[in-house]
């Protein structure tokens, strides 16, 4: 950090008018080495927090003025203070839904630890229940290198059925999970066909016929939706954790967002959900979009949910597709400009930069009609994306949301692509060119929701099964890197000047770490949680030594 706010110094305290300094602040942090991240990457010792915003951040003497007889203080013991981690594309809402339910192998390190879980939620599960494993894990993670069978799910859980899916290409399942979605012995679902490289029970299918499996599997009650969005969402407040951009997704109506407006509706939620509507009915996407918007402005809500426009797919007939016709172009502008003179953010996903053409060319066509510069349109994914691709996305005011699917899939690339792979993502491209970058995982099908982990992953660029990947010149600073996690996700949804960074006079969101993400070796750096996170001036997630520290804790689910 370039700047050290000293203890002595009146100037370096950043204060509110006189009138509002008089009253006592509602929480105060102390002895802390606070990253505020403002634009001179000043570190403070203490901050305050009153009614959800931080009213002064400098040294502890002069925020210690600020005390009153209710004011609760902190001693944060030294440790780093960071302002709360933004997910820039996270299917949360989603994964939320069925958290309580689901089986997870996120850090799973061998097949033996997966089966473990798999016999310990059998356990728990009611007679007959199923056990499923929805993503967020590689046959790379495991010491085995491989993918677990048929046969060893089948002998960790014999009396339920068991569904398995590795990102949105690969699926296996148990005979009882077969049985109970009516296939035929010795036939495989619709769509899907045997694994090409002849994993015992596997079977492959596309992101389309991948989700319309999963869509047959039963689904979690209402109860459940609201275990899991209260489980979910405590957990990622466990991780620092206090906003997310959520692009919607597959096996998602809109009927399933009730959980969520509920705990919204009870002032139960802990951290910031900016959401997008994704398109569920191929073929009739405006008209869906005009039906649910049309009494859903853009930013309705507050700060704690609001609504964040349209994506990820915006047509089924341009997602994935590498090769649009034009058909597929000729109806995905009519919606796009719909969309651009409604003042709505639209983010799209694309992977490909080879083919990122046809939908630059269409931006570029209807900027020339409807500046769309400043509606914050953005791409998500596009890991290989070329200076060419970068250059022309920041003339358009396009932001990239730039995930860690390279931690998972990076020894795939590196096989296929070879030193081309060494610049994907092209994160250090990207902020030569001035592109806005979030981070995120785009979890939790197809990663891990661990920020930190993404984190370690943006500075050491190695895979999940420790390969080095990505080269010096694509490798950010740290400061960079929590930078795009903090104020740069935060321009997503419009709120960069209101959280982001630690400032008098923005949201009060921080996390109090257990090492200092600053100076801690890169391999630990995954290994980082909170001790305490805060949203809005409110402790949603405490442990030792602060969880009796005379806080008030959000209840857990």
């Amino acid at each position: 950090m370039r700047t050290l706010l000293m203890a002595a110094g009146a100037a370096a305290l950043l204060l509110r008018p006189p009138a509002a300094q008089a009253q006592p602040a509602d929480l105060i942090v102390t002895n802390a080495k606070i990253a505020t991240l403002d634009a001179a990457a000043t570190t403070a010792q203490a901050l305050a927090v009153r009614d959800g915003r931080i009213v002064a951040v400098g040294n502890a003497a002069q925020v210690r003025a600020l005390s009153g007889p209710i004011t609760r203080t902190v001693d944060a013991g030294g440790r780093t203070v960071v302002p709360g981690l933004i997910d820039s594309h996270m299917h949360a809402v989603r994964a939320a839904l069925s958290y309580s339910t689901e089986v997870n192998w996120i850090g799973a390190g061998s097949i033996g630890e997966a089966m473990e879980r798999i016999r310990a939620a059998a356990a728990r599960a009611r007679p007959g229940g199923w056990l499923i494993v929805a993503g967020g894990w590689t046959e790379q993670q495991f010491v085995e290198r491989r993918r677990p069978t048929a046969a060893e799910l089948q002998e960790a859980a014999p009396n339920h059925p068991v569904y398995v899916q590795l990102f949105y290409e690969a699926v296996v399942m148990t005979p009882k999970a077969l049985e109970a979605l009516g296939v035929p012995a010795g036939t495989l679902p619709a769509g899907m066909k045997p694994a090409a490289d002849g994993a015992p029970g596997w079977m492959t299918g596309d992101i389309v016929g991948i989700s319309a499996l999963f869509d047959k599997l039963p689904k979690p009650t209402y109860d459940d939706n609201l275990a899991g969005t209260r489980a979910f969402f405590r957990e990622l407040n466990r991780l620092g954790v206090t906003g997310l951009v959520d692009p919607g997704g597959f096996s998602i109506a809109p009927s399933q967002y009730a959980a969520l407006f509920e705990l919204w509706r009870e002032k139960a939620l802990t951290l910031r959900v900016a959401y997008s509507v994704f398109a569920q009915k191929p073929g009739a996407e405006l008209q869906e979009f005009r039906e649910l918007t049309q009494m859903l402005p853009m930013g309705f809500g507050d700060d704690m949910l609001k609504f964040n426009g349209l994506g990820e797919r915006v047509t089924l007939a341009m997602y994935n597709n590498n090769f649009p016709d034009a058909a597929a172009k000729e109806k995905f502008y009519e919606l796009i400009k719909w969309a651009a003179m409604r003042r709505l953010a639209v983010t799209i996903h694309w992977q490909e930069n080879g083919s990122v053409d046809h939908l630059l060319g269409l931006y570029e066509k209807l900027n020339a009609e409807v500046p769309i510069k400043e509606l914050r349109w953005s791409i998500a994914h596009l890991d290989d994306a070329s200076p060419e691709t970068l250059a022309r996305m920041k003339a358009l005011g396009i932001g990239w949301t730039m995930q860690d699917a390279m931690y998972f899939q990076g020894d795939r690339a590196l096989a296929t692509r070879g030193e081309a792979a060494r610049r994907m993502p092209p994160i250090g491209s990207a902020l030569r060119t001035g592109v806005n970058v979030g981070a995120g995982t785009d979890a939790h099908r197809v990663a891990s929701y661990n920020p930190f982990v993404a984190l370690q992953w943006m500075l050491d660029g190695r895979t999940v099964s420790g390969k080095a990947m990505r080269g010096a010149d694509e490798t950010p600073t740290r400061e960079q890197a929590l930078r795009l996690y903090t104020v740069g996700s935060a321009w997503f949804s419009f709120d960069e000047a209101r959280r982001g960074t630690l400032e008098v006079g923005k949201l009060a969101d921080f996390a109090i770490l257990d090492q200092d993400f600053f100076s801690v070796p890169l391999e630990r750096i995954g290994k980082t949680v909170s001790l305490m996170t805060v949203v809005g001036g409110r402790v949603v997630y405490a442990a030792r030594p602060f969880d009796g520290a005379g806080t008030s804790v959000a209840a857990a689910p």
